[in-house]
């Protein structure tokens, strides 16, 4: 069994009465953050790093723990009110690299922004310093301020003290590549911003080989790599991202001379390889059915990609490489209840780490030992739900009213027969989709008793060209009347109570809540919102202040009349149910105004409309009195409104 052998039977401290199985759990059990998350394995196995979220005091604390000596350090404290840990890294067995991300202005433009700090762990306390410090003269500052300082694209394993970094501090939006020392700080610039290359990428030997370059103004982009030790910039790949498919590179082979790339057979995605030499390429994996639009997995023992993320497939992965499946195999005969993912690994891949989960089995970290044959439970993200309260899901199939057929998760409440009162609860994106696997909001749903649905619409990705492209410029036409479709066809299959249905959704998932209140004004019985859109037409023109822009107009559309009639917010006198709108007031990725804007004008026309502003509050309920907040209102509004 590949050295699985001994499995710690935490199982057996879950218990649940039979009585209990039906009732409410508080909904502080689903809304608080998930306890532990992101363990990442220091080089040798020796170290782990987590993020661990308390909830008293409310606060997320990144946090090393020595798996020889036990020693637990407290590396970096935040309320997530303002800075928040991003991600971080094991540069070696001593020092973490570190990205922060915070909201922040640039004159009257709102703007994310990261940076990027080394801490140090191996002394008494942890030491840290920023990296990426802006040069300065006699003349003032040499270089600008680079809105995302973390874009590290090697750590460069077999040097210890050094990282390469991609930073526009020259010419915005035009990177250089830098080698930077993380102990001095030290810098030195590798490659210059040129070709409107916007993303650069590495060799499995850390060498600057290719960039992938993009025209902001015409949409023209291509994909241009180094050929051996010639110099010059090969152009392999071209498209134009307003009107043709994309085409992908992932990652280089340990071989440099072998790319693995992406790119569209027939009308699903597909994954190739290309000899750079001879410049012929391989089909390495499809799927007639889904799009194959995962990373690669790489071997950190033999550092040669391994296989593919594949969410439609039966361990998340498809590897080529037969040991690495063979592993994957072991590990999911000793959980055969469970999902399992392998996550992370030290060097020589002897120690590490899996995720496991599924509908109604919340996420467990493992830590394995393949020498000492061992596979222990260790960090636990929702420590208040057990599978015995929670249900599973069913990947359910409908058709649409012009005959597509739509693939979608149903959730039933546990102990219900019947029509039940029911959610449509769309995901965001739109260019998204949703899984199998716990979910933390469907489960509070399905706890309080509803029926929940989340259909993969038109516009989600996956499911091939065409499907994804009906988002564009169709947001509120063909798309929503999917979501109308999902709605009859839960009443018609005798799952939902006709009266008893709400929409509910966040990000875009809440422009669909807000323009179905609109649109079928009589199907559902409430609405609810959270950090959608609702005026299609300051959305586009917001975009103006962004290199973007005309990606957005090619997604929403530039016909003012036609935002108008596709915006919830222009058509609020059609609204005939309670709505509730709950958005955070620092939100980067959807401006609070977007809520403001609708709630306003149903107050105006004396709709019955409730409205939650969360201070501090960004588009991902990072903070945790804002997580408890939100879902506390759903609870009740839907109560108030369903039962």
């Amino acid at each position: 069994m590949n050295g699985i052998i001994r499995l710690c039977c935490f199982f057996a401290a879950l218990s649940v009465t039979l009585s209990s199985i039906a009732e409410e759990l508080p909904v502080e059990s689903f809304s608080q953050l998930p306890s532990y998350s992101q363990p990442a394995l220091s080089p040798t196995g020796n170290k782990i790093a987590y993020l661990r979220n308390y909830q008293s005091p409310e606060i997320s604390v990144l946090t090393s723990v020595d798996l020889t000596t036990g020693k637990k350090q407290l590396i970096v404290k935040s309320d997530n009110e303002k800075v928040r840990t991003n991600w971080f890294e094991w540069a070696n067995d001593n020092t973490l690299i570190v990205s922060l991300r915070f909201a922040s202005q640039r004159g009257t433009t709102s703007t994310m922004e990261t940076r990027l700090i080394a801490i140090d762990v191996d002394g008494e306390t942890p030491v840290q310093r920023q990296l990426l410090k802006p040069r300065t003269s006699r003349m003032g500052s040499n270089d600008r301020i680079s809105q995302f300082q973390d874009n590290v694209i090697s750590f460069l394993p077999d040097d210890p003290e050094h990282i390469l970094l991609s930073a526009d501090l020259d010419v915005a939006s035009l990177p250089d590549v830098y080698k930077l020392n993380i102990y001095s700080g030290a810098r030195s610039r590798l490659v210059r911003g040129k070709m409107k290359v916007r993303d650069w990428m590495v060799d499995r030997q850390g060498k600057v080989r290719l960039g992938k370059a993009l025209s902001y103004k015409d949409g023209e982009a291509s994909t241009r790599v180094k050929i051996g030790d010639d110099d010059t910039w090969h152009e392999i790949f071209e498209y134009n991202a307003f009107t043709d498919p994309e085409i992908t590179p992932l990652g280089f082979a340990k071989d440099p001379n072998i790319l693995y790339y992406s790119k569209y057979k027939g009308d699903k995605k597909a994954l190739y390889k290309i000899d750079l030499v001879s410049r012929e390429s391989t089909l390495v994996f499809e799927d007639p059915d889904y799009d194959v639009n995962g990373s690669l997995v790489y071997s950190k023992k033999t550092n040669d990609a391994v296989g593919i993320r594949h969410a439609n497939s039966k361990f998340g992965r498809i590897y080529w490489d037969k040991p690495t499946e063979d592993f994957q195999i072991a590990l999911s005969k000793a959980l055969p209840d469970e999902d399992v993912y392998l996550t992370d690994f030290s060097r020589d891949e002897n120690v590490y780490l899996i995720f496991t989960e599924n509908d109604f089995s919340p996420g467990m970290y493992f830590l394995g030992n393949r020498k000492l044959k061992s596979l222990t439970p260790i960090l636990e993200q929702y420590p208040k739900l057990v599978p015995e309260v929670l249900t599973e899901h069913e990947l359910v199939t409908y058709t649409s009213r012009d005959g597509t057929k739509i693939e979608g998760y149903l959730t039933l409440p546990l102990g219900t027969e019947g029509p039940v009162p029911a959610i449509i609860h769309p995901h965001g994106g739109p260019g998204a989709r949703d899984y199998s696997g716990f979910d933390y909001w469907t489960s509070f749903f399905a706890n309080r008793g509803y029926a929940v649905f989340r259909p993969n619409f038109r516009g989600s990705k996956g499911y091939g060209y065409e499907f994804a492209q009906s988002q564009m410029q169709g947001w509120g036409l063909t798309m929503q009347d999917d979501l109308t479709d999902a709605a009859n066809w839960l009443v018609e299959q005798n799952i939902a109570a006709k009266d008893k249905m709400c929409i509910v959704g966040a990000s875009y998932g809440g422009y669909a809540a807000a323009m179905a209140a609109v649109k079928t004004p009589d199907l559902f019985k409430c609405a609810v919102s959270f950090a959608g859109v609702t005026d299609l037409r300051q959305l586009v023109i917001k975009s103006r202040r962004y290199l973007n822009s005309k990606f957005v107009k090619q997604q929403i559309g530039d016909d003012f009349d036609d935002l108008r009639a596709r915006s919830p917010a222009y058509n609020a006198d059609k609204v005939k149910i309670p709505m509730l709108f709950i958005h955070g007031e620092d939100d980067r990725i959807v401006s609070v105004s977007q809520s403001r804007v609708m709630v306003e004008e149903l107050q105006d026309l004396d709709k019955e409309v409730e409205y939650i502003e969360l201070e501090n509050g960004d588009h991902y309920l990072s903070i945790q009195r804002n997580r408890h907040a939100t879902f506390k209102a759903m609870d009740a509004f839907l109560k108030k409104h369903l039962n």
